[in-house]
């Protein structure tokens, strides 16, 4: 297997052998198709133009790597604790997808190093560094497969840099933040629990919907009120962060309206 791994990279033309070499000390193997790869540390700010006329950046692997990381990690987690809840697994997922994780995660693995962008001070855009790492996992999943990827996230992820322990005792306060986000932009942040039921153990479950500015932007459930707010929030805060025209509208709505405040309707 090394012998079959120093023949390949000696083959690669001596103008190409640095970037495998780059990768594979992130990956642990050698790329097959090296321009997903640096596709995927290309930020929009460096973006190029394609012979096809398409602006190349990481923007669509990023996408595509953010739902293969939910995926995999949800795949994981489902094997590890099978006797937990669904409540359970959704919020460890949470915890470990955050954006937080992802950037440190990120910048262990080297990847800042490898990240091209024309954005003047990248200490304040921090989010490229997990944006890059997603679009990483979705380079891999091109050009590897699913196993691979997977087994990436498994062994050098979550093994290697990702103390599971730590994560399980942390909390996501997606609630919290969104209300900070509300407060800094003057838009009123409300919660609402809209249904209570039970599941087929007899355990009670809350769904809550959250409303920004007026507009409901986001829904969850969970086996608390608590938690279902959190949900809510998750998804409410997903799409802002994705939806850069959504959250102008909402900050013009309430431009000149009364200062935001937060309500909770249980």
């Amino acid at each position: 297997m090394l012998r079959r791994l120093v023949k390949r990279i000696k083959a690669l033309p001596h103008r190409g052998k640095e970037p495998y070499l780059s990768f594979y000390n992130v990956l642990g193997f050698y790329p097959d198709r090296i321009d997903l790869y640096k596709e995927a540390m290309t930020h929009r700010s460096s973006s190029i133009r394609s012979e096809k006329g398409r602006w190349v950046n990481n923007e669509r692997l990023e996408f595509l790597g953010d739902a293969i990381l939910d995926a995999i990690v949800a795949d994981i987690l489902y094997k590890d604790f099978e006797h937990k809840k669904e409540g359970f697994l959704t919020s460890t997922r949470s915890r470990i997808v955050q954006r937080e994780t992802l950037n440190k995660l990120a910048i262990d693995l080297g990847l800042d190093k490898l990240i091209v962008s024309s954005t003047r001070n990248l200490a304040h855009n921090t989010n490229i560094y997990g944006d890059a790492l997603e679009a990483l996992i979705g380079a891999i999943y091109l050009d590897q497969g699913y196993r691979v990827a997977k087994k990436f996230v498994f062994e050098t992820l979550i093994k290697q840099h990702l103390n599971i322990d730590k994560v399980l005792k942390s909390e996501v306060d997606f609630k919290s933040r969104l209300i900070e986000w509300g407060q800094k932009n003057r838009v009123e942040v409300n919660f609402e629990v809209t249904e209570s039921t039970y599941d087929a153990q007899n355990n009670p479950v809350f769904f809550s919907r959250v409303k920004v500015g007026g507009a409901e932007i986001g829904s969850g459930k969970g086996y608390s009120k608590k938690e279902s707010h959190q949900m809510a929030a998750k998804v409410a805060i997903k799409k802002l962060r994705e939806n850069n025209e959504l959250q102008e509208a909402l900050v013009e709505t309430t431009r000149n309206e009364s200062p935001a405040s937060t309500t909770e309707n249980e």
